[in-house]
């Protein structure tokens, strides 16, 4: 299984185990996520630019490979996303870099293999 297919299988199971508590604060934390990420003042992609850069300077792994999807999709390029990852290194230090070389690895999985597309070896 490929580093983006076993990130969306995990990603979907828990957000399904999550939703099923019903709570009601979790729930509106995740709408709250979702309206803030539409369309607005800012471009969706300016948005989801801005989520992976402070994504990765907090190092967090999992929201990392989420915006660097979400980045692909909205049309971001490789040379954005980097440019990104650069702003992100400066604002978190030298202590971003092992979540960088994490963030390249799964760049180049999710830019070789676009989400919605079945992996090459497919």
């Amino acid at each position: 299984m490929s580093l983006q297919e076993e990130f969306q299988a995990y990603r979907s199971k828990m957000n399904a185990r999550i939703l099923a508590s019903d709570s009601k604060v979790l729930k509106r934390v995740y709408s709250l996520d979702t309206l803030t990420f539409q369309e607005g003042a800012l471009p969706i992609k300016t948005k989801e630019l801005m989520g992976l850069c402070l994504s990765l300077s907090m190092r967090c792994d999992s929201c990392v490979k989420y915006h660097i999807e979400q980045c692909v999709k909205v049309g971001a390029t490789e040379n954005e996303i980097i440019e990104t990852f650069e702003i992100a290194t400066v604002i978190g230090g030298s202590i971003v870099i092992p979540e960088l070389r994490k963030a390249f690895e799964y760049l180049d999985e999710v830019m070789s293999n676009p989400i919605g597309e079945p992996p090459a070896s497919s």
